[in-house]
């Protein structure tokens, strides 16, 4: 998801979006480490979703 995207939405928006992020990645690495096959490139991309959701609360935080 886009920086400009995210940066439309809510607090309480991003936020769920946030959980739903982590919940994904743990559900990925737990079917990566059990010999599934899992997209690995999407890992990278919740990763980052992730850091960017995190960026645009801290610096709303700040302000």
């Amino acid at each position: 998801m886009r920086a400009s995207e995210l940066r439309q939405m809510d607090d309480a928006a991003l936020k769920q979006q946030l959980q739903d992020a982590k919940q994904e990645l743990f559900n990925l690495r737990f079917q990566l480490a059990t010999g599934k096959s899992v997209n690995t490139a999407r890992i990278r991309l919740l990763k980052k979703d992730i850091a960017r959701i995190l960026t645009i609360l801290r610096e709303r935080r700040g302000r």
